[in-house]
């Protein structure tokens, strides 16, 4: 069955299309404008920390407005995200590494301690979609959070760990790849599954 024709929109509203298509290709692609390139390697260099093109997210905001702190020595591979819009916070430890993909969202408060790897595509997060509403697109519902996730020192990822909402991780955790961690887990643990469970302790032998 064919519907009525659709009507022609008026010069108006093509004019407040184009707007609204200007400003949301303003925000997606901010990070890969070449003026905030620049300023973005400063604000690491000034940390003694270093990110490798391209890296996405709101960096550039949050760093200047110190709701993103990265520590000394800190890498950040191609492809990184981190999101934090405010007043959200993401703290980074010394010398850790996120590698290719790793995204970080914050709704309230992400922490890493020092000296922790995030192998390919590991997501860390404070927050979920809502969706409790079946007559309102998902897209538009916003987020819950179960409180701050925090990572302490020293911890391993495998790829494409998850670690979600409200979740403490002690440190020298190793938590295996693919594995999805929806509690707490004990410092010294090694972790693997979904959800994850710790199998054994760091040096506790095979």
């Amino acid at each position: 069955m064919v519907g009525p024709p659709a009507e022609t929109p008026t010069a108006a509203e093509l004019a407040r299309r184009a707007r609204l298509w200007a400003q949301k290709w303003r925000w997606y692609e901010r990070n890969s404008l070449p003026w905030n390139r620049v300023r973005i390697h400063w604000e690491f260099m000034r940390r003694q920390a270093f990110v490798r093109w391209p890296v996405h997210g709101n960096v550039l905001e949050a760093l200047r407005e110190g709701r993103l702190a990265v520590g000394r020595h800190t890498l950040l591979e191609p492809g990184v995200w981190i999101t934090a819009p405010a007043p959200a916070r993401v703290r980074i430890g010394s010398d850790s590494y996120l590698n290719l993909g790793v995204m970080v969202a914050a709704m309230e408060l992400v922490e890493i301690g020092d000296h922790c790897m995030f192998a390919n595509g590991c997501f860390i997060t404070d927050a979920n979609h809502r969706f409790d509403d079946p007559d309102k697109p998902i897209t538009w519902q916003g987020f819950t959070t179960k409180g701050p996730t925090r990572i302490g020192d020293n911890v391993w990822c495998g790829a494409n760990v998850v670690i979600t909402s409200g979740v403490t991780v002690g440190e020298r955790c190793v938590i295996g790849a693919n594995s999805v961690v929806t509690g707490d887990l004990e410092p010294g643990s090694i972790a693997a599954g979904a959800p994850a469970r710790a199998l054994r302790r760091v040096g506790a032998g095979s």
